[in-house]
């Protein structure tokens, strides 16, 4: 265990969730939530969040009671154990305001297709598992993304084919907006060149009409859907991996943007265990079964501490790197093409008048700016008031026009500062250079007088919330290019991409008056990162390390 923890508390930490790989030793005791002393670093403090050197949090039921000058809390506190944070920064809790658990802990345990450079790279790590798995079985694998090889078309099952004789393979985008399949998933979909496009997708055809098997958005169904269904344990321990994994990278709580029954039930039953280790903000799916069934029962608020159900995800568009986001003209790099609505606007006002109804939250997928627009349009027509604090998910392409519109009606924009850093390299192409200034428009957004809270959209980018503050910061990748940034006037200041991930992310769940700061009679969730953070070099900032989480009070990952 590293240098921050005193070894008096060594000997009292325990992780009651079990959410790193190393076990407690025989002699750890459980730490409690009463009468804690965080002791020792720096604090971002209040409701400013403003760094405060040698400082201190006094914790008792799960509670902030107290913070202040450390000398000051010790000598009020003789007795509390002690957690020593010196040489170490205690942030409120950070929380991705957009991300799939269930779809995390599927990438966790299916082939990991993220950073391949090319289409023999995937052809590879699908041969690996082929030779793992029985005959005739399944192999499913994420995170492909064609515009980072060096042919920048859609793959094709031709090769696939040659490379897996015996297994059904479906592969799905980075983005989760397309997948590939190979002949045997196709024949057993039953897809073939006499399969017309659903409405809401499209399947990619070679010039004679035959499917190359590369699906998009809605057409994605016509292969999910003879997918086996993973079993309630499978289900289950998926869910568990992905907290666990969430709950390293020093995330408190997430919001599900689009939960079906069985993963809430799989949370639920982790939670009734007492085995779950962080909060979830749950989005419901967009499926008429599962939204009456809600509708009925009213949202679920803080169950035990851990889940709430009160928001509702739609789709209004597809995504930039497969074409399928909604524009208002057509792609740059795709004359003819404008996208795809998987939602039409009457549907989209219809779930929202009837979510207002009923307590509920709506939060809505889209990127393209006809997308948008639709989104707006509806929730107008829903009579939506800043109050019901609907959302737009990842508000990626704006026209000029909409971001009045957005603001005046209290719309929170919910934004992933990696996709910018992800898409910077091709997204120009798609929008050309006029319509791209209103892409990835954090800035322009704030200054319009909006809100937004900031995520990630894992597993289509890594899970890791620093790496999105750094994006934010900078609008740079990982080597510090472009110099500069992209279109560095967009740029968030730290204290503004913090809020995005901890206070600001917290007012879009209704969650202000419990959660997003470190103030007296706030939920103690803390982030706890090596060093000052505050005097990190902004260039340095995607390598803050994570020394311990802290849900409730209870210590639910430590580094070592």
């Amino acid at each position: 265990m590293r240098h921050f923890l005193a070894l008096s508390f060594i000997a009292l930490l325990a992780c009651t969730y079990a959410c790193t790989p190393a076990k407690p030793t025989a002699e750890s005791v459980p730490v409690t939530s009463n009468g804690t002393l965080f002791l020792g670093g720096t604090v971002a403090a209040g409701a400013a969040q403003t760094p405060q050197h040698d400082y201190a949090i006094y914790v008792e039921n799960g509670v902030v009671r107290e913070v202040g000058p450390a000398s000051q809390l010790r000598a009020a506190h003789v007795g509390a154990r002690i957690v020593d944070t010196s040489n170490a920064t205690i942030l409120p809790g950070l929380t991705d305001a957009h991300g799939h658990l269930y779809g995390l802990g599927l990438s966790l345990d299916t082939v990991n297709l993220v950073d391949t450079t090319s289409y023999d790279d995937v052809l590879t790590r699908v041969r690996e598992r082929a030779a793992q798995t029985p005959a005739n079985a399944w192999i499913l694998g994420r995170g492909w993304d064609q515009n980072d090889w060096p042919v920048k078309e859609f793959p094709t099952a031709a090769q696939l084919d040659a490379a897996i004789a015996d297994h059904p393979v479906w592969l799905r985008r980075v983005d989760g907006h397309a997948g590939l399949a190979n002949s045997a998933a196709m024949r057993i979909a039953g897809v073939t060149s006499a399969t017309k496009d659903p409405e809401g997708g499209r399947i990619v055809r070679d010039a004679s009409g035959n499917p190359t098997g590369v699906f998009v958005d809605d057409a994605m169904d016509l292969i999910d859907s003879i997918v086996p269904a993973p079993t309630a344990e499978q289900r289950k321990a998926r869910v568990l991996a992905a907290a666990r994994n969430i709950a390293a990278n020093g995330l408190t709580e997430i919001h599900d943007a689009g939960a079906d029954a069985e993963t809430i039930a799989a949370v639920r039953a982790l939670v009734d265990e007492k085995r779950f280790p962080i909060r979830v903000y749950t989005m419901l799916s967009d499926n008429d079964a599962l939204l009456d069934t809600w509708f009925a029962s009213g949202p679920l608020v803080d169950y035990r501490g851990h889940l709430t159900v009160r928001a509702i995800k739609m789709y209004a568009d597809g995504a930039l790197g497969s074409r399928g986001a909604a524009l208002l003209a057509p792609y740059s790099d795709d004359p003819g093409n404008t996208g795809l609505m998987l939602a039409k606007p009457a549907h989209m006002t219809d779930v929202a008048k009837r979510a207002r109804a009923k307590g509920f939250q709506v939060n809505t997928h889209a990127i393209g700016d006809r997308g948008v627009r639709n989104v707006v349009d509806s929730y107008l027509a829903a009579g939506v008031t800043p109050a019901d604090r609907f959302r737009i998910e990842h508000l990626q392409v704006v026209a000029p026009d909409d971001f009045p519109r957005v603001v005046q009606h209290g719309i929170i924009g919910s934004m992933q500062p990696t996709h910018a850093t992800s898409d910077m390299p091709w997204a120009e192409r798609r929008l050309g250079p006029e319509r791209i200034r209103g892409a990835y428009a954090w800035r322009t957004l704030l200054n319009a007088g909006g809100r937004i809270a900031l995520g990630s959209d894992f597993p289509v980018e890594d899970v890791n919330p620093f790496y999105g503050i750094y994006s934010a910061v900078t609008r740079q990748d990982h080597n510090g290019q472009p110099a500069g940034g992209w279109y560095p006037d967009q740029r968030l200041t730290l204290a503004e991409a913090l809020r995005g991930f901890t206070s600001d992310t917290a007012y879009a769940a209704f969650e202000e008056s419990s959660r997003g700061t470190i103030e007296p009679g706030k939920l103690a969730d803390f982030t706890i990162v090596e060093g000052d953070f505050f005097a990190m070099p902004p260039s340095e900032l995607f390598k803050t390390k994570v020394r311990a989480t802290i849900v409730g009070g209870e210590t639910v990952y430590w580094s070592r």
